[in-house]
């Protein structure tokens, strides 16, 4: 492995790094912010709400990402004029992709984590006279929340993995590095080696914050002596 390679294109790969990590972070955010009223809608008991719902996870869960990257950034333009927007730029088509993935599988996560609660935390909600308003704002979204976390991480996880796809689109994340630096220097080894290397490094990250964090929030459901 040449290092010398390495170390002259790491400004490129740390641009790279950063560029991955506000996309994903981004992402994530507005998804996550998208998948909890699209999982309430999905558990609906009429039609004209959970059908659409369904229809919107089913085809985000069911097509590859970057299919879907594909169809916003190249084929957007034969039904809309996109010249002159936000859609002209890469990274904005690769963050609605990002946002429509993400958001699907993550409101099936918080779905099956509110349909897996005890039913006794409703009824005693119920019982102290709460609203049903009061009752998911206060039992059921947040149990539901933490229960929920640590499939949540791993969607987290898979959504940094995927991210490697906005390369493909001229974006230079860590992907679209390894792919100049290939270009640049024929070294298809060193140049994606190391921009594995950092994507294990974000994701040693996200692994070690989630841990900590179900520490603190699952605390309550260990068993006590």
């Amino acid at each position: 492995m040449d290092f010398s390679i390495v170390i002259a294109s790491l400004p490129l790969y740390l641009s790279g790094l950063w560029t991955t990590a506000w996309l994903v972070l981004l992402s994530l955010v507005i998804g996550l912010t998208v998948a909890i009223p699209l999982a309430l809608i999905r558990n609906s008991k009429w039609a004209i709400l959970y059908g659409p719902s369904w229809l919107y996870i089913y085809f985000f869960r069911g097509t590859p990402l970057l299919i879907q990257l594909y169809l916003i950034y190249y084929g957007l333009d034969q039904f809309i004029p996109v010249k002159g927007t936000l859609w002209e730029n890469a990274w904005f088509c690769a963050l609605v992709s990002f946002v429509l993935n993400t958001s699907a599988y993550t409101a099936e996560i918080i779905r099956g984590a509110i349909n897996g609660l005890d039913k006794g935390e409703i009824e005693a909600a119920k019982a102290f006279g709460m609203s049903t308003t009061q009752i998911y704002r206060r039992i059921i979204l947040p149990s539901a929340l933490r229960r929920a976390l640590p499939a949540y991480s791993n969607e987290v996880i898979f959504m940094l993995h995927g991210s490697a796809v906005a390369g493909i689109v001229t974006i230079i994340d860590l992907t679209g590095a390894a792919r100049l630096v290939n270009a640049r220097y024929y070294a298809p080894f060193e140049a994606f080696m190391t921009a594995g290397i950092f994507y294990m490094f974000l994701s040693f990250i996200l692994i070690g914050t989630f841990k900590q964090v179900e520490k603190r929030v699952l605390a309550y459901l260990k068993p006590r002596n």
